[in-house]
This record gives C-alpha cells, structure tokens and sequence, in this order.
C-alpha cells in the first residue's frame, strides 16, 4: 500500500550500508544452500528446535503463554489442546507447518492471508480469517489498564478490504518490476501491520507472513533458526522499530528505515546463529555429538534427558547421557537430581 507506491519506492535512498547489509544476506543465503546439502540429518535438529522456539515465542509476543511440557507436547506430538492458550498454539503450530511445508505453492494473496489467519484460530469458534469488523486502534496502557495513548489508528473497518487488495495488488507489481526482494518484503509487512485488517492475531499472521515471502525469495533460515524468538529476544526494538516508521504512513510520508534496518538485522543475526551452528556440526561430520550439544545450547530453563531425546531422532539415551557428563565435567551444564527426573542446565558464561 503506502509503503508499495511505486512512487514512495522510486523516492527511497539507500546508503552504502544498507547495500553491504544486503549483499551480505545474498551471501549468507547461498552459504546456507550449502551447509543444508552437507549436514541435511544434523540440521533437522535445528529444524526441531526452530519449531518449538516460532511457535512459543510468537505466541509470547501477544502474551499467550503455556507449560513447556504442554507446548511440547502440542507442537511436536499434535495433543489435543486442553484451553484458549493450546487452542492458539495449536493454531500457531499448523500455519506455521503449512508455511515451512508449502511455501513454495503459496502465493501472497488476500485468500493466503486469510487462510494463515483462519488457521490460526481454528479450535476457536469466531472470527479466524475475517477481516475486522470493528476499529482496533493500537494504544499504549498504563498498569492499571486505562489507555494512556493511541499510538497508531490503523485502516478503518469499512476501507480494509480495498487496502488489502490494494496492498496485494502492488506487491505483484513490485516483484514483476524485479524490485529488490529484501526492500520489498519488509515495506509489505509494515503495511500490513499499519492496515492492521483483523480483530486479533495481526502479529502473528504478520510473522507468518514474514516467513513465508522469505521463503519465496529463497532466504529460509526460519528453517533452522526461529525469526520469532530473535524479535522476542529484541522485543522492545521491535516496537520502536515499528512505531518509528508507521508515523505519518497515512499521508506516505512516513520513514521506513527505521523498520527496513531492524528487519535486516533481524536476518543477520539469525544467519549468524545458523552459521555458527552449522560450522561446528559440519567440522564434527554432522556427529551425534554435535546434534546433541546444538539441542542442550538452545534450551533456555532447566530441561531433561527425555527432552534431548525427543529433539535428537536417532540418537540413544546412552549417547545424550555421555554427552551430558561431559558437558557437566566441562562446566557447561549442572544437573540437579537423579536417574531420569534428573534436571539439567546450561550455565550461561557470559560470552
């Protein structure tokens, strides 16, 4: 929409910077290419992880929250959710299945948004893959829950479906244009964001959204790394980010790069994780070992043999239970208990 103008587009300087920051991502997309041709069985243990990791932290993000066990148990063996907060884990974990497992047959259209949207909330009855009925402005509470502010007045209800279409609309062209897909993927994703066309669950359709664009354009390391836990992890970032560059957007004449260069580093750091993870499991020929320590270096909290062995397919609990003493005998984990309700922990360095 505002963001896809053709004419806000042609209006947009990048600075050197920003074309080292995108050659760079060039680069680091052809790098992963070839790390998943080398390690493809080590790396699905990154692939387990980033599931659980989007699922959760994306979910977090909007303050839906569960045990570690029960999400564990709803995304990776499918149970049955029990409440509103499974119900919308559930629904998190099957759009974000569809996006990693059909990505490339997905187009971005109003009927794909509303899909990923409807997924989201189907062991809910309601409004899943509606467009909003109702205004929902964005605003800033106090604790005691009264609105301090409103800080941004997305499209109303009446002008959504045109600016969806609109917004649609004007993607196509930029890709037939052949603009720069990691200028045009992000500048989508604020207009989204600022027409805002659903009752709830915006951001994670958003991320949804993120993920699959990527996707298409050939950057998957949502794969192995979760773009959702890095935007949880710089959360506060995230917001300014967004809120710096939805001023003025009404008029289109807002800022975009304070959103443009979050989003980019975004990337790069979650390029950086998987480079570093994959290095070691390629200099260990993709060994059990190496899988085993990327599962324990990505837990955050205590966690249990059972739950590595879940993570490492193929992998014995004789080989995670080796692997851990030596870890323990190194300092890198403490364990607390014994036999199998033994509690394990990675201890944080610092570095």
């Amino acid at each position: 929409m505002r963001s896809l103008n053709p004419t806000f587009l042609d209006r947009l300087r990048l600075t050197p910077d920003h074309g080292s920051t995108l050659r760079a991502l060039g680069e680091h997309r052809g790098e992963q290419a070839l790390f998943s041709r080398q390690t493809p069985e080590a790396l699905e243990t990154l692939r387990t992880i980033a599931l659980i990791e989007s699922t959760e932290s994306s979910n977090r993000l909007e303050g839906i929250v569960a045990p570690r066990g029960r999400l564990r148990e709803v995304v990776l063996r499918d149970a049955a959710p029990t409440d509103r907060s499974e119900q919308e884990i559930a629904g998190y974990r099957d759009a974000l299945a569809l996006v990693h497992d059909s990505a490339e047959h997905m187009s971005f259209s109003s009927n794909v948004i509303r899909q990923l949207h409807g997924m989201l909330y189907r062991y809910q009855p309601g409004s899943g893959g509606r467009w909003k009925s109702t205004q929902n402005d964005i605003v800033e509470r106090v604790p005691d829950g009264s609105i301090a502010r409103v800080r941004f007045r997305p499209v109303s209800p009446v002008a959504t479906p045109g600016a969806m279409r609109e917004l649609v609309q004007l993607w196509d062209r930029a890709i037939d244009q052949q603009r720069e897909s990691l200028l045009v993927i992000p500048l989508t994703v604020l207009d989204f964001l600022c027409i805002h066309p659903f009752a709830d669950g915006n951001g994670r359709t958003a991320r949804l959204l993120t993920l699959l664009l990527l996707y298409r354009a050939g950057y998957t390391v949502g794969r192995y790394i979760s773009l959702e836990r890095v935007i949880e992890e710089s959360r506060d970032t995230y917001y300014e980010a967004l809120e710096a560059s939805s001023a003025n957007w009404r008029e289109g004449e807002h800022d975009p790069f304070p959103w443009l260069e979050y989003f980019w580093g975004t990337l790069l750091r979650a390029y950086a994780e998987f480079r570093d993870r994959a290095q070691r499991m390629l200099a260990g020929q993709g060994s059990k070992t190496a899988v085993i320590e990327a599962a324990v270096e990505q837990r955050v909290g205590p966690f249990t043999m059972a739950e590595i062995a879940e993570q490492c397919p193929g992998v014995s609990r004789d080989m995670i239970r080796h692997v851990l003493r030596g870890l323990r005998d190194q300092g890198a984990v403490v364990v607390r208990g014994r036999g199998p309700a033994a509690r394990w922990q990675r201890v944080d360095t610092g570095g």
